[in-house]
């Protein structure tokens, strides 16, 4: 106690939601901790110095943890932990419509460390052992849509469910990740530099 000086520096720090695997951060990780461990998701959050009085690093915290017998984790160890035991995408809702390749399931699911929503285009029975075909795609407004020439987007849509149509059974997933996560903004940014400046790839 002696070591507490008061006024101190406390400030209220807000987790993303998420956690870690939305942002790699300290105060992220100390609310997956309280949480994993069933915990109220609070936490006090300090940093360590060195007796120089900089900010100590994941070897000195090693070092130190090592003295005081206390458990150390890093960020990564926590993201990758998550990653290999939590279920990130959900199933948010699910219906079948007609399409020229006979009726399909339409399923859109969620995940928590994206806002978007993704979907998944079911065609025939996928619960056999054998092998299924599958196509990931991602979202391409202007060809998927539009048919711009710019790209082969929209023939690459075509002619995956056209195969999955002969093979009788199998999955297209649309990812919304417009521009391939760049968004529809920038990319239309991107096709006005290559107007302009004659640039090939952006």
């Amino acid at each position: 106690p002696e070591d507490l000086v008061m006024p101190g520096h406390m400030f209220p720090l807000r987790a993303r939601e998420g956690g870690v695997l939305v942002r790699a951060g300290q105060t992220e990780a100390a609310m997956d901790l309280a949480r994993l461990a069933g915990l109220y998701p609070a936490a006090v959050l300090c940093e360590i110095m060195k007796t120089d009085g900089t900010m100590a690093r994941l070897p000195d915290l090693k070092r130190f943890a090592g003295r005081h017998h206390l458990t150390i984790i890093s960020v990564n160890q926590l993201i990758a932990y998550r990653i290999q035991r939590e279920r990130l995408v959900r199933r948010m809702a699910e219906t079948t419509i007609p399409t020229r390749w006979g009726e399909v399931r339409l399923i859109a699911y969620g995940s928590i460390i994206d806002p978007d929503e993704h979907a998944a285009l079911v065609l025939g029975d996928i619960s056999t052992p054998e092998p299924v075909l599958v196509r990931v795609h991602s979202q391409c407004v202007t060809g998927d849509v539009f048919h711009s020439l710019r790209c082969d987007c929209g023939e690459q849509v075509e002619l995956a469910m056209d195969r999955i149509a002969e093979e009788g059974r199998g999955v297209f997933v649309y990812m919304r990740q417009e521009g391939r996560g760049i968004g529809f903004c920038n990319k239309i940014r991107a096709y006005a530099l290559q107007d302009g400046q004659g640039l090939d790839t952006v």
